[in-house]
């Protein structure tokens, strides 16, 4: 998933060096959802991990 981040990253970058001004913020929308929907995640898998190594 923070493939995906990193994508939509260059994606809005490049387009706002080219002046596409609204594609560059629909990407870096995009890219920004993507990064703390991997944050969630990766904070319920660090937390799992450490309730199943307690066990």
């Amino acid at each position: 998933m923070l493939r995906w981040v990193i994508i939509f990253l260059v994606v809005a970058l490049i387009a706002a060096v080219f002046g596409f001004g609204g594609i560059a913020t629909g990407a870096a929308s995009i890219a920004k959802i993507l990064f703390f929907v991997f944050l969630v995640l990766f904070v319920i898998s660090l937390i799992a991990g450490g309730i199943k190594g307690f066990k």
